[in-house]
């Protein structure tokens, strides 16, 4: 019966499983703020990017 209660305690003073689950909420938070950044300026990104292949190619002569 000892060797239950200890193998219980044990079980119960294990955070690995709660580490992972915090680092998992981390990840997808970030994921979150990415998404969220990149809806909200994705149309000026665009642009930007459209804007330099422009100039891009003008220099090249093409």
């Amino acid at each position: 019966m000892v060797v239950l209660s200890e193998k219980f305690l044990a079980f119960g003073s294990n955070e690995d499983g709660a580490t992972a689950i915090e680092y998992g909420l981390i990840a997808a938070m970030i994921a979150v703020g990415i998404l969220v950044t990149l809806t909200a300026f994705g149309g000026n990104l665009a642009g930007l990017f459209n804007n330099v292949a422009d100039k891009t190619q003008n220099a090249m002569g093409n």
